[in-house]
């Protein structure tokens, strides 16, 4: 019975972590697009709202969350070490190593942009705002399938995410270009000509 106890709170604890692996890199680009704006005080007032909002996430809600599901990974293996004989249990740590590094770098870049430093832009935030999406789904395939995992359907959908998540931030991308190039010749519209008395 106390192997499903660690295992229920394993899940609630990967599902809130992995709530805030999915957020944290949205309010990097909200952070980013901020800080490209010149008008002021609008500027410092976004900056300081979303250090702010990066910190409790961070504080609050992920590096908690990440402690339970570990906890609670270590306390099934201790009940069940056999576990660790399996390959699919192994490539899972290791992509769980892998995310445990993400969360540190997101550390990184929160102090970088509470410093007022800029390490990636907006555009690369987004892309950073996918990665762990593909973690998650293999992850998840990993549990459910064990070492039967269906490789090439697995690839197929790793694949086609990753085309999605492309054509559909190349796509946002070129929405917001032409909306500022609207709103600009707009703004030259309402300008009177100089030549006008």
């Amino acid at each position: 019975m106390p192997y499903f106890w660690f295992k229920a709170f394993h899940i609630v604890g990967f599902v809130s972590w992995f709530a805030g692996l999915f957020y944290i890199p949205r309010l990097f680009v909200y952070h980013a697009e901020a800080q490209e704006q010149q008008v002021e005080p609008a500027r410092s007032i976004l900056k300081a709202q979303f250090t702010l909002m990066e910190k409790r996430l961070y504080g609050i809600i992920m590096t908690p969350a990440m402690v339970v599901t570990i906890a609670m990974a270590i306390a099934m293996i201790t009940l069940s070490p056999d576990l660790l004989q399996q390959t699919w249990l192994q490539v899972k740590m290791g992509l769980v190593s892998v995310l445990v590094g993400f969360h540190f770098y997101c550390r990184k870049i929160i102090r970088q942009l509470e410093a007022g430093e800029m390490p990636l832009t907006s555009k690369q935030f987004r892309w950073m705002n996918e990665f762990p999406t593909f973690f998650l789904v293999v992850i998840v395939m990993l549990a459910i399938f064990k070492n039967d995992i269906p490789t090439n359907a697995t690839g197929y959908v790793v694949l086609a995410m990753v085309v999605t998540f492309a054509a559909s931030i190349q796509l946002y991308a070129r929405k917001r270009r032409l909306d500022a190039e609207k709103k600009l010749a707009e703004i030259g519209s309402l300008t009177p000509n100089s030549g006008e008395a």
